[in-house]
């Protein structure tokens, strides 16, 4: 009978996942998911398939959507039943070794890798056992000779992602996240006149890398908002 192995959040250390898109609403209409109105990099949302374009994991349990272009996912199936030959882990575990052995170039989140091991306990060829507060996912005797029968089938998933071509937009990405940060921070702590002019200062940042998609040079700064007289 089927167990309904829901994420387990002891699993998964504190902290943000930058590869994790279950994240929240961000700083304000403008700056949500995709900084901009919409849930991509663009005024309604661009397009997806580019370094911040598309919304979720996509490709359900066994991990074969390609959004946000990270390494393709490659097979979450695979890589699980592959791991789980060499020794029992738990959920973090398999994040964890994932993201090792592909270079960091895919760490699947929870809501790929635990619906997987729901799925392999389903045909009966993992099992799921309570330990320390956690649950350890372990081969059965079926699951082991289905990973030796299909072995040349399963391949090397994190191999595939780790050659994989990053697309330099995710270059953006930490500075994204260092921006967000800051503006967060004088959202919650500064002053009403402090919030205007960080409003105005990402809305010229806005602007200003539309230019640069149009091949326009950006205007120069015209000190509204800027610390020109510091």
């Amino acid at each position: 009978m089927r167990h309904h192995y829901r994420h387990h959040h002891d699993d998964t250390p504190a902290g943000p996942d930058l590869d994790d898109d279950r994240r929240g609403p961000g700083f304000g209409p403008g700056f949500g998911p995709g900084f901009g109105p919409g849930p991509g990099f663009g005024p309604r949302g661009g397009h997806h398939g580019g370094p911040f374009g598309g919304g979720h994991h996509g490709g359900g349990p066994h991990g074969r959507g390609r959004g946000r272009g990270r390494a393709g996912r490659g097979d979450i199936r695979a890589a699980v039943l592959l791991l789980l030959a060499e020794q029992p882990m738990h959920g973090y575990q398999l994040i964890q070794e994932i993201g090792e052995r592909s270079e960091g170039r895919w760490r699947p989140s929870p809501g790929a890798v635990y619906p997987a091991l729901a799925m392999l306990e389903d045909e009966g060829l993992v099992t799921l056992a309570a330990q320390g507060g956690r649950r350890l996912a372990s081969l059965t005797e079926a699951g082991a000779a289905h990973v030796e029968e299909h072995r040349d089938e399963l391949g090397n998933p994190w191999l595939d992602a780790a050659e994989r071509p990053v697309h330099p937009g995710r270059a953006l990405r930490p500075a994204l996240e260092a921006l967000s940060g800051a503006a967060v921070q004088v959202a919650r702590t500064g002053t009403p006149e402090q919030a205007t002019q960080a409003l105005a200062i990402i809305e010229r940042a806005r602007r200003d890398l539309y230019l640069l998609l149009a091949g326009e040079p950006a205007p120069a700064p015209d000190g509204d908002g800027g610390a020109a007289g510091a």
